[in-house]
């Protein structure tokens, strides 16, 4: 990509309407996957060492590495497809991705403000897509928090891309992340409104932990798996405008993202003076910029109890 800042390179795809998805696969020849380029700061090849951290047959974490001196979490994501919520001791060493050559092929991912290296087989090219071109994951379809795939689009030749969830693999991979939220979810007070809120997120998981946040609150909310299905209820005869408070919505989704959320809502004469908030997992300082560029009112490290809590006493309580 270029040298412009992830805001610029962020916002300039908000104006085209555009998607950039890293492809690549898990063995040789098989079903190509996608994460979105701006969670990915770079594709390495790695052979140097890997401090193993758990002898466990069910750990998901490879061990650490350290690349330009910084050392991150290395995770196998071929072993995570395998991995059961509800199986956490099965013994996930055959899933191993196996390499023909010596260097393992690692994406440096950055997101929800960790950084952590993903094994894959192989890397393929970037993909760049329309909204509208990007589908809701059969395995996402009802909420099903357990999926690890939220949406598809087609490969230059038609094949089937599929997008991972990655936030789930990050929940799945470091449990504690969600035990933290647990303890800020018990420092939340309740808010007494007769607003309403509209959250949108792809994340089956994502919109479950929302869910408990808000009822946790004690506000009333209505949940959508993406941005059309959000728009298609906010501009319905009969939705009651009036009543909604606030907007809550993630940028990355199929069919309508939060980009086009954004846009409809604030170009709207009815609808423009209803507060949207960036619900993303895109990490570092320029978050508050890249949620000005786009014309929201706010932005929050994804599912965080404390910042939605915040949220909902500033634009909701007025």
């Amino acid at each position: 990509m270029s040298n412009l800042s992830q805001v610029d390179q962020v916002t300039n795809l908000h104006k085209n309407n555009e998607l950039q998805l890293l492809c690549f696969r898990l063995e040789k020849g098989r079903d190509l996957y996608a994460v979105n380029v701006f969670k990915i700061r770079e594709v390495v090849k790695y052979r140097g060492v890997v401090t193993i951290v758990s002898h466990e047959p069910s750990s998901l974490v490879e061990g650490l590495i350290t690349i330009r001196e910084l050392t991150i979490p290395l995770i196998d994501m071929r072993k995570w497809f395998y991995y059961d919520s509800n199986n956490k001791t099965k013994d996930l060493r055959p899933y191993k991705i196996q390499q023909d050559g010596e260097d393992d092929i690692v994406m440096i991912c950055e997101f929800s403000r960790w950084t952590i290296g993903v094994r894959v087989y192989e890397a393929d090219r970037i993909l760049s897509k329309k909204w509208t071109e990007i589908e809701q994951s059969t395995g996402a379809v009802g909420g099903n928090p357990t999926s690890k795939l939220v949406s598809r689009t087609r490969y230059f030749d038609g094949r089937l891309v599929q997008v991972v969830d990655i936030e789930k693999m990050l929940v799945d991979v470091f449990p504690w992340i969600e035990k933290e939220k647990e303890e800020d979810l018990q420092k939340v007070s309740r808010i007494h409104t007769n607003k309403e809120v509209l959250l949108a997120d792809d994340s089956p998981s994502v919109l479950k932990t929302m869910r408990i946040i808000l009822d946790r609150i004690g506000v009333v909310h209505h949940d959508f798996l993406n941005g059309k299905k959000l728009l298609d209820h906010l501009f319905a005869p009969t939705t009651d405008v009036s009543r909604i408070g606030l907007i809550i919505t993630d940028l990355e989704m199929p069919e309508a993202s939060g980009f086009e959320v954004i846009k409809q809502v604030k170009t709207h004469a009815a609808t423009a003076h209803i507060p949207i908030v960036v619900n993303s997992s895109m990490s570092g300082s320029s978050n508050e910029e890249m949620a000005m560029s786009l014309k929201a009112n706010d932005f929050i490290s994804k599912s965080n109890p404390l910042d939605v809590e915040r949220v909902i006493k500033n634009f909701m309580l007025k």
